[in-house]
């Protein structure tokens, strides 16, 4: 594994696939920022599926609701419907671009209505630029996420193992 220069602002996602180093962008999306870590910390995403995941676009997972295998109100055909029980974020759109291993969070319709969902960039997707909160990029492991299932869907779909801020680990 690669040195981590910022253990606070790193994140350690172990998949089913593998592991993978997520840098946090606190100085681009703060507030994005400290709900991926608070919800890392309370191990909210560990056993949750990468419930939509599209080949040449990207794979998005984080519903601590439905998504969570084990977890209360687990129901695959809900996942990616849900959230955390914390407030919606305000949007922290910016101008860093979505390229390969972006993470960014998912959202509805509406700007301000990112919660605990997120996605993780296959291959650059420009038109997703100043409309959804980048808060992390993919600095080794991309390897790991080529590996998730596809599907929309998804059949029997790979899942977080543990989502852990480095500092604790």
């Amino acid at each position: 594994m690669a040195e981590i220069k910022d253990p606070e602002n790193t994140i350690i996602l172990e998949t089913t696939k593998g592991k993978v180093v997520i840098e946090l962008l606190p100085d681009v999306a703060p507030g994005h920022v400290a709900r991926i870590k608070e919800l890392a910390r309370e191990g909210a995403y560990d056993g949750v599926v990468f419930h939509r995941v599209i080949e040449d676009f990207m794979a998005q997972t984080g519903d601590v609701q439905y998504g969570k295998t084990g977890g209360e109100h687990f129901n695959p055909a809900r996942a990616g419907m849900g959230g955390s029980s914390k407030p919606d974020l305000k949007a922290e759109f910016s101008n860093v671009s979505h390229v390969r291993g972006t993470c960014s969070m998912a959202r509805s319709q509406m700007p301000n209505s990112a919660n605990s969902q997120f996605f993780i960039c296959f291959t650059d997707a420009p038109w997703l630029n100043k409309q959804y909160s980048v808060w992390g990029q993919v600095t080794e492991g991309m390897e790991i996420i080529d590996k998730i299932k596809r599907g929309e869907p998804v059949r029997d779909p790979d899942s977080i193992v543990t989502m852990r801020v480095a500092a604790d680990v």
